[in-house]
């Protein structure tokens, strides 16, 4: 449900050194700071507008535009100024800025608050300061399948580095499988025929003297999987009576699960609890978007209710003592909810991101939002700046490193361990041990 924009403040702002800063919507969209006459960074196609951006939303050409957050350093040594969601949990309005005569018109479509700071990271950190959080537990260090093995990975693959943590001494505490396991998005008890026992591997990872991770999208549903053939009436629905349309992905148009049926809560109440009851305690929970997005739902709720909601029941779920990690999630509504959060796009082994939309995998747009997201570290969550690759193959792996480590933030390693070679193995020990 989308407002008219009305008009919050004007600002004289010296165009050659005022400054602004667009908080992007979730997890993967950019954010960052830009001069007056920059380009702020856009969608480059109407999948990639749905999966990593918010969805619905278009930003006239010449417009700057913050999702809850849009900061100005007008340039003439005055404060800088925050126009901040006023209940960021419950509604998140976006915060538009054009320049017309030298002067910064701001206008919003909901209610907002204003803070002043003299500069755009301290005047965003007092503003999550003042949201009166605990501060976040200490992360542990993490190895991670994804980045290595992609949805090809295999139980021998595991096997195969929870044997080189021992022999290469790394203090890996998570072992975290990531997709690939499972046999379709939504099906997540029924594994791929790469793997021979959730239990079992999580066992052996234990045996170690390790703690065992797994990964899940539990808001999406793949259009082929059990879940969606059998439970039609678990998914959102779309005005029209259709389903509602999550994006493409792994080359299917996805499907959203409504946690607001009260079968479909049970039904992901069931998954989380088996796979706690299996020996996991650290929880990647990824592409959240999907479940703050528009729809017919069996309650009559709105989307960032449905979310937090969903969340929540995670959370009972697998239990306190668990960890949690998101990832693609709507920012501002995923407040209070985690204990880590992914603050940027996916890395990757090369810099550039496709089609040089920074939503998508690459180190730039990574170091890109990451760095300009560091505000949130310590006060939102901690923040994942994502994973350290450390081999050779990886392009400016020094660079990606060095970007990782600067953030003190989640440490996780997701290399096969076996394929590093001397600074690779050297880097990530000392990145993880200095976590």
């Amino acid at each position: 449900m989308h407002h008219p924009f009305t008009p919050v403040a004007a600002v004289p702002a010296d165009p050659r050194k005022a400054r602004v800063h667009e908080e992007g919507w979730q997890s993967w969209s950019p954010s960052g700071t830009y001069a007056l006459g920059a380009t702020p960074y856009r969608p480059t196609n109407a999948n990639w507008a749905t999966v990593c951006y918010r969805p619905g939303v278009t930003v006239p050409a010449g417009t700057f535009q913050g999702e809850g957050l849009l900061a100005l350093d007008p340039g003439d040594g005055s404060p800088v100024r925050l126009w901040a969601a006023a209940e960021p949990t419950r509604e998140v309005p976006s915060i538009r800025l054009a320049v017309r005569d030298g002067v910064a018109e701001i206008g919003a479509d909901g209610p907002v608050k204003e803070w002043t700071g003299p500069d755009i990271q301290s005047v965003l950190g007092e503003w999550a300061r003042g949201l009166g959080l605990d501060a976040p537990r200490p992360a542990p260090t993490v190895w991670c399948s994804w980045y290595e093995y992609f949805t090809a990975v295999t139980e021998d693959d595991i096997h195969e580095n929870l044997r080189a943590m021992d022999t290469l001494d790394l203090p890996v505490d998570v072992v975290q499988i990531d997709d690939g396991y499972q046999r379709a998005l939504g099906d997540w008890l029924t594994l791929s025929g790469r793997f021979r026992s959730r239990a079992g591997i999580a066992e052996r990872i234990r045996s170690r003297g390790r703690r065992a991770g797994i990964w899940t999208a539990p808001f999406l549903v793949d259009p082929a999987s059990d879940l969606a053939a059998e439970h039609p009436d678990w998914l959102v629905r779309d005005t029209a009576g259709g389903f509602a349309h999550a994006g493409r992905n792994w080359g299917h148009d996805l499907r959203v699960l409504d946690t607001t049926h009260p079968g479909a809560a049970a039904y992901l109440t069931e998954v989380f609890t088996t796979l706690r009851a299996e020996g996991y305690d650290y929880f990647k929970v990824d592409f959240l978007y999907a479940g703050a997005l528009d729809g017919v739902r069996h309650a009559d709720t709105d989307a960032l209710t449905a979310y937090r909601s969903g969340i929540r029941l995670i959370r009972e779920a697998i239990g306190a003592d668990s960890y949690l990690l998101g990832c693609g999630a709507p920012l501002l509504p995923s407040i209070g909810l985690f204990d880590a959060m992914r603050v940027s796009p996916d890395t990757a082994p090369h810099r550039r991101p496709e089609a040089d939309d920074y939503s998508q995998p690459g180190q730039d747009p990574a170091e890109f939002t990451g760095a300009a997201r560091q505000w949130q570290h310590g006060r939102l969550w901690t923040n994942d700046p994502d994973c350290l690759m450390a081999r050779p193959a990886v392009e400016t792996r020094e660079r990606w490193a060095a970007h990782v480590e600067s953030t003190g933030g989640l440490m996780a390693s997701s290399d096969r361990l076996l394929s590093l070679d001397p600074w690779g193995v050297e880097t990530t020990r000392r990145l993880l041990t200095k976590a």
